[in-house]
């Protein structure tokens, strides 16, 4: 393996960071070469997350964490004077399918706010899942490419998922929550939102603190079973899209709830896993959901294309009174997210509607294609469009409140996080499934892994057991009975199904080859007119 310039790779799986859990340092030319180029793969359809609908509302903040005044962990002031309203809008979708694709599909949701506060935009980009596959952003676009179909045949094949998934078993813990019913959630109003990632609260003497971002709908929460997905998809593909749309018409308008999760920042040697992981769950005993606010969704938008399909989020768009943690995943996505907007929508896509601040916006980037500023937004003086200068122009805001100041003393180098702990909470989470959940999980992943190289099937089953012994014993028997079954069916000789053969990267599974022969052997025959 190189890069696009014929230097060898040595390390394609963790980012230089300063220390093996510190900051990314900027000069990481591979990660830097392999993400942007990554972003502008696909034109001009969103590289994921394309699939996804929106609507508008307002946040409004309770004006406490919990039962204690906010402006002790933030100064941001969204969060600031109880009952005070936001405006805002969110975009919610599916990450690996098409524009079109089915809204059925199992598959982690998209779940992007952005908050229009008095301090500027403020984007809460995230999913409903609330971890994730990965722990490190140089791993991102290898993933979604495993997620993709195949570049030959541009078949759908969840093997390749698992190609990639057996050698990474930092991903155990989400495949456990995708291949449950959690993996297909029944509406975008019935789920639940995560900010996945980890951030810093930093109040006016520059304190920080780790927090994440819980959204709880109070509609409730419903997911799917993949017979019950199926049925749906016989009918519609867009379901989640019309249930949000007509929920608002009919003035049903949906709401979640705004919980955090506050840890002091550090290391935390009580905890068998790094807090900074995106792939873990922090501990509710130890770390309570603090409710902060409600978001309320009561408009639906009046022009698709220019208000849900030109919006635009990346995870850097923070307030005064937030900050980045040292989340390799973040980092990552800092970048890769607001680099593919302007690659997406235009080097200008801040100044599209949906995208704009409602705050006054002074700043001296500018030009570049479609670029229409107000003049006003230069300055007393348009011909300065430079800082600093003795003739005027713009000049440098006061802080509003001491920096956080972080400090590090570490080798710059690539090294993964010294608690991996890739299978206790993938354990614990199947553990605590209900025995349908459970059932249905087994049945998931014996289906698709049937299909699959044997040496995926063996990799799987050791992760599994990993993580439970139960689990790695009734997926490896799972298998094994839907091989059976398979070649059960090819003795049969059951027509135009030769179910017994496995799929290869290229052919899909199973199920989808059935589907291609079905349209062959039940289509009606016409004369041609």
């Amino acid at each position: 393996m190189t890069t696009r310039q014929g230097h060898p790779v040595t390390d394609n799986q963790n980012m230089r960071t300063i220390g093996d859990r510190g900051p990314a340092t900027m000069e990481n030319y591979h990660f830097l070469e392999k993400m942007s180029h990554f972003d502008r793969e696909e034109v001009p359809e969103r590289v994921v997350h394309a699939r996804g609908t929106g609507a508008f509302g307002y946040f409004e903040t309770y004006g406490k964490v919990g039962d204690e005044p906010v402006e002790k962990y933030t100064r941001a002031k969204v969060f600031s004077g109880a009952g005070k309203r936001t405006p805002l809008m969110v975009r919610y979708s599916t990450v690996a399918g098409a524009k079109d694709s089915p809204e059925t599909e199992r598959d982690p949701r998209g779940f992007a706010v952005k908050m229009y506060t008095e301090d500027g935009n403020w984007d809460l980009v995230g999913n409903n899942l609330k971890i994730f596959f990965i722990r490190d952003a140089m791993k991102f676009p290898d993933m979604i490419h495993a997620f993709k179909p195949d570049p030959a045949s541009n078949i759908p094949d969840p093997t390749r998922m698992f190609d990639f998934v057996s050698r990474s078993p930092e991903a155990i813990h989400m495949i456990t929550f995708l291949f449950s019913p959690w993996g297909i959630p029944a509406t975008y109003r019935h789920m639940q939102g995560s900010g996945v990632n980890t951030y810093k609260w930093v109040n006016d003497e520059g304190e920080a603190v780790l927090v994440k971002y819980h959204w709880e709908p109070k509609q409730g929460i419903r997911n799917l079973t993949q017979e019950e997905a199926d049925e749906i998809q016989s009918k519609t593909v867009a379901h989640a899209t019309e249930d949000l749309y007509l929920a608002i018409e009919r003035g049903d308008y949906p709401e979640w709830e705004l919980f955090v999760q506050i840890m002091e920042d550090g290391y935390h040697e009580e905890l068998d896993f790094d807090p900074l992981d995106d792939t873990k769950l922090w501990p509710e005993d130890k770390f309570p959901w603090l409710p902060v606010g409600k978001m309320v969704l009561n408009e639906n938008p009046t022009d698709f294309h220019a208000q849900i399909e030109q919006a635009s989020f990346g995870t850097g768009v923070l307030v005064d009174g937030m900050d980045f943690s040292d989340d390799k995943m973040l980092i990552g996505r800092t970048f890769s997210y607001s680099d593919t907007q302007r690659y997406r929508v235009g080097a200008n896509y801040l100044q599209v509607p949906v995208n704009r601040p409602k705050t006054k916006v002074r700043t001296n980037q500018h030009r570049g294609q479609l670029d229409h500023r107000d003049p006003s937004e230069m300055g007393d003086d348009p011909s300065i469009n430079y800082e600093p200068s003795m003739r005027g122009g713009l000049e440098e805001a006061e802080e509003r409140g001491k920096p956080h100041q972080p400090t590090y003393n570490a080798e710059a180098l690539r090294k993964p996080i010294d608690r991996p702990n890739n299978y206790g909470q993938a354990g614990e989470t199947y553990r605590n499934f209900e025995d349908w959940e459970r059932d249905e999980l087994i049945k998931n992943l014996s289906n698709v892994l049937a299909q699959s190289d044997e040496r995926i099937q063996e990799a799987m089953v050791y992760h599994f057991t990993q993580a439970d012994e139960d689990y790695g014993r009734r997926v490896k028997e799972g298998i094994e009975a839907k091989v059976k079954e398979m070649e059960q069916m090819e003795d049969e000789g059951v027509p135009g199904r030769e179910a017994g053969q496995k799929s290869k990267f290229g052919a899909g599974t199973q199920k989808q080859q059935e589907a291609s022969q079905d349209a062959v052997d039940k289509g009606h025959e016409a004369d041609p007119y």
